[in-house]
């Protein structure tokens, strides 16, 4: 009877009635960075978590799976641990490790949905049938998973604060919230404040006034060009969807996967990743908070106010979009996470010319785009903006630098050998 039900319950979740088996191997494969990602990403949806709420979660979530695994006794070569050092057991199993470790991150976060979580543990432990090797990393797992819990709290991510609706030439109109995060304690950069750029273009210089003719012309709702509606859209991603930093998280597992790579090694990838996502937001947010820049519909609305004898006013003008945007202009977020993904994804694999195929959750049909390598599908999203009418192109310009920098200092300082060289040129080992 308890077979059966068992069974029932992996069927349910879509596993099958046994855990697949590694070629080559006897040893059963639950395929737990994969399996508990798609969960992190549908409670995202779900619950239509921000940007930074997603990128945090991701996080957590991915640095308690690497902790779990890289603690347990030979996972050679032996690394730095993220939050919670180890060792764990000998002879403990790093899959049972994995699945309680995520298990406990996510029932914290997404409580509402314990049951479904509590049920998709079960099934993945019965899975791997068994035994002192299994128990003994799921007691590891929990115990990781509860330590990064604790090292997160009081990270600054709550209470929620919000920045008021601001006036005059050249400032971001609306209220917003979400501030708080300008000050959250980083996952593994030492300062996200270093990431922060200099200010935009003043208002009344020329760089200014040729960014504002570019969005004046291709973010225009005026001027209909399915392309560019459908390259905005693509990635665009608002709310209930994964989110930009969900969606390099995708990238990367369909990526790792098509790699076959083997659990620890999908675990320190993941880890470096959402690490590098989460800090971005910090200096993401930082920045829009200090500059508090007006969005182009505003900008261009109003031009007869910004003191540039080139910019003229349009009080009709509609972006591409159709909306004006929720948040500061400078910098954009989306150009920032995107040049994080790519350039963590590109330094963990040694090369950015990695050919994949990808459809956002917001991809007009849920057609997917093939792209050349991780840079060539970060430039694309960051222009994106543009030609949604959202960001002006020195905003997404500052972005990407700012995503490419805290992705570097990532890729140069964490998860890494603790003995022998650290890095192979400038890539991470």
């Amino acid at each position: 009877m308890r077979k059966l039900v068992i069974v029932a319950v992996l069927a349910l979740l879509g596993t099958g009635a046994a855990a697949p088996v590694r070629a080559g191997s006897t040893r059963p494969d639950v395929d737990a960075v994969r399996g508990w990602n798609g969960l992190a990403l549908d409670a995202v949806r779900t619950t239509r978590a921000t940007d930074a709420d997603a990128a945090r979660l991701y996080a957590m979530l991915n640095v308690a799976v690497y902790d779990a695994v890289n603690g347990v006794a030979g996972s050679r070569p032996a690394r730095a641990h993220a939050l919670v050092p180890g060792p764990g057991p000998r002879d403990a199993d790093p899959q049972a490790a994995a699945v309680t470790a995520a298990h406990a991150v996510l029932v914290h976060l997404d409580p509402a949905r314990t049951t479904d979580y509590d049920a998709r543990r079960d099934a993945d432990l019965a899975a791997l049938r068994g035994g002192p090797a299994v128990a003994r990393g799921a007691a590891w797992g929990r115990h990781v998973g509860a330590g990064v819990i604790a090292a997160r709290t009081g990270d600054g991510s709550t209470p929620v604060e919000s920045q008021p609706a601001g006036t005059g030439p050249g400032v971001f109109r609306a209220a917003w919230s979400g501030t708080q995060y300008r000050a959250v304690r980083p996952f593994a950069v030492a300062d996200a404040g270093r990431y922060v750029p200099g200010p935009p273009p003043a208002l009344t210089g020329v760089p200014y006034a040729a960014a504002f003719a570019e969005v004046a012309v291709l973010g225009s709702a005026a001027l209909p060009d399915p392309e560019l509606l459908a390259t905005y859209q693509f990635w665009s991603l608002p709310a209930g969807s994964s989110q930009p930093p969900g969606e390099w998280l995708r990238i990367g597992l369909d990526v790792a996967g098509a790699r076959h790579l083997p659990l620890a090694d999908q675990a320190r990838l993941t880890a470096l990743l959402t690490m590098a996502l989460a800090d971005t937001t910090v200096a993401t947010v930082t920045t829009k908070y200090t500059y508090r820049h007006w969005r182009p519909t505003t900008a261009i609305r109003e031009a007869d106010t910004d003191g540039n004898p080139v910019t003229t006013a349009d009080p009709l003008w509609s972006a591409r979009a159709g909306s004006v945007g929720g948040t500061p202009e400078y910098v954009s977020g989306h150009s920032s996470y995107s040049a994080a993904g790519a350039a963590t994804l590109a330094g963990f694999f040694c090369a950015d010319a990695i050919p994949f195929s990808h459809a956002t959750d917001s991809a007009p049909g849920g057609t997917p785009r093939d792209y050349a390598g991780f840079a060539a599908a970060a430039t694309e999203a960051g222009r994106s903006r543009v030609y949604g009418g959202q960001h002006f192109e020195f905003s997404n310009q500052a972005g990407l630098a700012l995503g490419r920098g805290v992705a570097g200092e990532v890729l140069a300082t964490r998860l890494l050998v603790r003995s022998g060289p650290t890095h192979v040129g400038a890539c991470p080992r």
